[in-house]
């Protein structure tokens, strides 16, 4: 897999480009559905990433990039559920994440926010 450019809107990986959120599991590339958090929207201004997505938890670290501004909330439930199944999280703005996965190995999957 490989991550070859983003923009606010946009990222684009192994040729195909997305205007929506995405989440990498083991390689996979897909859409993030983030429906089930909607309802913290009011909470946080924003709809923030929590347990009831669909999370790639099977991996060794997730990293969360959370947006060009760094507004995507992390409920903090996807961090203690990530320590209760031993995934080292780290979260930071989506060109940082980027960074970071173009570096990263296998084991590390992801969750990117692709606007704010």
């Amino acid at each position: 897999m490989r991550i070859e450019g983003f923009s606010f809107g946009t990222i684009r990986i192994d040729g195909e480009t997305y205007d929506q959120d995405v989440v990498i599991d083991r390689g996979e590339v897909r859409l993030r559905k983030k429906k089930p958090s909607k309802r913290y929207r009011d909470e946080f201004g924003h709809t923030p990433l929590s347990v009831e997505e669909k999370i790639p938890w099977k991996c060794e670290r997730l990293v969360i990039g959370t947006g060009a501004q760094g507004a995507l909330p992390v409920m903090r439930d996807v961090l203690e559920e990530a320590k209760r199944r031993g995934v080292e999280v780290t979260s930071l703005r989506t060109e940082e994440a980027i960074e970071l996965l173009r570096n990263a190995g296998g084991a590390t999957n992801a969750v990117l926010h692709i606007t704010c």
